[in-house]
C-alpha cells in the first residue's frame, strides 16, 4: 500500500518530536520550575498586599472613629466651658465696676476737707498787717472717673498730653489694669495734691516771710514758693503785693486726731 505525505515537513517533525533529547526536556522542566515559582511569587504578594491595604483601611477607620469621638467631646467642652468663661468675665467686669464706684467715693471723701484745712493753716498762719486778696486752685483733684485729671498749668497740660500719647495703643486688658492700679491708689489714699495759689499785700515785708515760715510748717501744706513781689500804692500808700504758690500734703496719722460724733434727733 502506497501513503503519499500531503504535509510538508510532517514526516520531520514526528521524527523530532520521537526523538527529542535529555538536554531538551530538562531545560523544559526547569523553565517550568521558574515560571511556577514566579506565579507563586507573584500571588503570594498580591496576597500579602492585599492584607496591608486591608490592615491599613482598618487601623486608619479606627483612629478617624477615636478622633472624631474627641472632637465631640472637645466641641461640647468649648460649648460648656465658653459659658462658663462668659459668666466669669461678666463677674469680673462687674466687680471692676464696684472697685472703681468705690475708688470713686474714697476719692471724694478724702478731698472734701483739703480746703477747710488749707484755709484753717492760712487763716492761722497770717501775720497782722497782711491781708489776701485771692486763694484759687491751681490743679484739679485726681479721681477714678477722670484718671488724666491733674495739673491745669501749662506744663501739667503738656506731661498730660505726652503720657496720653504714650498710653494711647495699649489693649483693652492693659488699660483695665492701669485703671485697677490708679483705684488701687486712690483706695490706698494716695490722691495727688492740690496746688494753689495765693495773692495778698502786706505792709511789712518781715511779716511776709513770717507768712511764709508759717505755712511751709504746716503739716497739711508743702512747698510754699514766692513767685512774685512788687511795690504797688494802696490808698496813697505804698504796700508789696505778693504771689504765693504751694500745694497741700497728707500729713502724718499722729498729726490727725478724729472724734466720735454722735447727734441727737428729736
Amino acid at each position: 500500500m502506497i501513503e503519499i505525505n500531503l504535509l510538508p515537513g510532517g514526516e520531520r517533525r514526528s521524527k523530532r518530536r520521537g526523538g527529542s533529547s535529555p538536554l531538551s526536556t530538562a531545560v523544559a522542566g526547569i523553565n517550568r520550575q521558574l515560571s511556577d515559582r514566579f506565579l507563586i511569587g507573584a500571588v503570594a504578594a498580591a496576597v500579602v498586599s492585599l492584607a496591608a491595604i486591608a490592615g491599613m483601611f482598618l487601623y486608619q477607620s479606627h483612629q478617624a472613629s477615636v478622633l472624631n469621638d474627641r472632637e465631640m467631646d472637645a466641641a461640647r467642652d468649648s460649648a460648656r466651658f465658653s459659658a462658663v468663661l462668659l459668666a466669669r468675665k461678666h463677674s469680673e467686669m462687674t466687680r471692676d465696676s464696684v472697685y472703681q464706684q468705690l475708688a470713686i467715693i474714697k476719692s471724694i471723701d478724702d478731698s472734701r476737707y483739703v480746703w477747710p484745712h488749707i484755709l484753717e493753716e492760712i487763716n492761722m498762719a497770717l501775720p497782722p498787717y497782711t491781708w489776701l486778696t485771692s486763694i484759687e486752685q491751681t490743679s484739679a483733684l485726681q479721681t477714678a472717673a477722670s484718671p488724666n485729671s491733674g495739673d491745669t498749668t501749662a506744663a501739667g497740660k503738656a506731661k498730660a498730653d505726652s503720657a496720653k500719647k504714650q498710653q494711647a495703643p495699649t489693649d483693652p486688658a492693659t488699660a483695665a489694669r492701669r485703671n485697677r492700679l490708679h483705684a488701687d491708689s486712690l483706695l490706698n489714699g494716695n490722691a495727688s495734691a492740690t496746688a494753689f495759689r495765693i495773692i495778698g499785700q502786706t505792709v511789712d515785708i518781715q511779716a511776709l516771710t513770717r507768712f511764709m515760715t508759717t505755712l511751709e510748717a504746716s503739716p497739711f501744706i508743702r512747698n510754699v514758693q514766692l513767685t512774685r513781689s512788687n511795690l504797688i500804692t494802696a490808698g496813697n500808700q505804698s504796700v508789696t503785693e505778693f504771689q504765693l504758690e504751694a500745694e497741700t500734703q497728707v500729713p502724718s496719722s499722729s498729726v490727725i486726731h478724729t472724734i466720735p460724733l454722735s447727734i441727737a434727733v428729736h
